[in-house]
């Protein structure tokens, strides 16, 4: 079975008194153990991506650090608060949530007086709560459909609408659970963006996705989920360093294969290998690079060595290896 043995590789993580930390967190339902001894740790200004598939138990753990949910075990801080001994009014103040599934909304009236019954709810002044809202609808793009029933709006639609309730009160500490999941490219982008806006300004985030591509060049640090066990803490490019080599599949003008992979490789020298993809595929070979080389070294190597490329895909990206190595289940 899959070693739970954590792989920790950010020693050099940013120390002070951290937003959330969550510590030694057991969650059981009946016999199956959803999370087992998870911990947590996310400072202010920081996007920590919580990366696992589905049944990895990162909802879970969510709802744990908003207290929407009792750990068996182990205990959070919010803002080094005992979650515990925080009333429900005093964490609304510090905490946003974007769910992953939101029933929550009101589906009979308009997007603007959903917004405004929930900033009333963290203590806004009417006039306030509509200025906070009316500006929030604007920022996901909803200010045409700000006086229409939510019950019409599309369910890309009424996911904006849940990130702009988590935003109204520009919360210090602030959870998204698959927040783009059902969002086109465009929509995705300006969550994103209204997110890292929030971090800049000195929110912690915590991030939790499948979605592989969401989180390179956005977050800052990983926990890595698989079965409810923590599998990897650290950065995205130490997540990204976990396989050992990147793979590509490259497509090359020349008849004779043999004959490529010779110069080829006389080509590269340090920088990685070719290898034939076998069959009767005299175009295309696969690329194999070291850790510390590039792509547009591999290539610039390979054309002065008289070799022409004419396209190249990667075989599989970094992070998705590096993800599936750690979260598969496999004899090792």
């Amino acid at each position: 079975m899959i070693s739970t043995t954590t792989l920790v590789l950010d020693p050099s993580a940013p120390t002070g008194v951290p937003a959330l930390e969550a510590v030694g967190i057991t969650r059981r339902f009946g016999e199956h153990v959803a999370l087992d001894d998870v911990s947590l740790r996310v400072m202010p200004g920081e996007i920590h991506a919580l990366l696992g598939p589905n049944g990895a138990g990162k909802t879970t753990l969510v709802r744990v650090c908003l207290g929407l949910a009792a750990p068996d075990a182990g205990s959070v801080r919010l803002l080094g608060e005992e979650r515990a001994t925080l009333t429900s009014r005093r964490t609304r103040r510090l905490v946003g949530l974007v769910p992953s599934g939101d029933r929550t909304l009101y589906l009979r009236v308009s997007g603007l007086e959903n917004l405004v019954f929930f900033a009333r709810l963290h203590g806004m002044r009417k006039p306030e709560a509509i200025e906070r809202a009316r500006a929030r609808l604007v920022d996901l793009g909803l200010a045409d459909a700000a006086d229409r029933p939510v019950s019409t709006y599309s369910h890309g639609m009424q996911k904006r609408l849940s990130v702009a309730r988590a935003l109204l009160a520009d919360p210090p500490v602030l959870f998204v659970d698959e927040a783009t999941h059902d969002l086109d490219p465009g929509a995705a982008r300006n969550v994103q963006e209204l997110v890292a806006a929030e971090a800049a300004a000195g929110a912690a985030v915590v991030w939790a996705t499948q979605r592989l591509d969401e989180i390179r060049g956005f977050a800052g640090r990983v926990t890595v989920l698989g079965n409810g066990h923590v599998r990897f803490i650290g950065t995205v490019p130490q997540l990204m360093a976990v396989t050992p080599a990147q793979r590509f599949v490259v497509h090359l003008r020349s008849p004779d294969t043999a004959d490529v992979l010779r110069t080829g490789n006389a080509a590269l020298g340090s920088l990685g290998t070719l290898v034939s993809l076998g069959g009767e595929d005299d175009e295309h070979v696969g690329l194999a690079l070291v850790a510390e080389g590039t792509l547009g070294e591999a290539v610039v190597a390979l054309t002065q060595g008289g070799i022409q490329v004419l396209a190249c895909r990667e075989e599989r990206s970094e992070i998705e290896t590096a993800f599936l190595r750690l979260t598969t289940e496999e004899e090792r």
